[in-house]
């Protein structure tokens, strides 16, 4: 070796690499493990966020639902209301005409 290198140092040099090399390999492995994993519970996140939108709007629904009955509810007891008024006015036009008959 003309060039000045030792074997020694040729040698040491070229475990420097292959150790290098070796690091670049477990890195890119764990980037890639790292990515899929990433993906994995982007992938979990979005069942997730579909499951909840899923519940909002079933519970939307529910309560849209609830409005509803509750407003036929309402309109059923002012119809009642109104029965009963009718009713207590022609009870008492009853009782007037039995009064005026005594």
């Amino acid at each position: 070796m003309s060039s000045g290198v030792s074997v020694d140092e040729f040698q040491a040099l070229e475990q420097k690499v292959l150790r290098a090399v070796e690091i670049v390999k477990r890195e890119r492995e764990a980037r890639a493990a790292a990515e899929a994993e990433v993906a994995s519970l982007r992938e979990q996140l979005a069942a997730q966020a579909d499951a909840v939108e899923g519940r909002v709007q079933a519970a939307e629904d529910r309560t849209q639902a609830a409005q509803r009955e509750k407003e036929a509810a309402e309109g059923q007891i002012a119809a009642l209301n109104q029965e009963r008024d009718a009713v207590r006015q022609r009870v008492e036009k009853m009782l007037q005409q039995m009064d005026e008959l005594l």
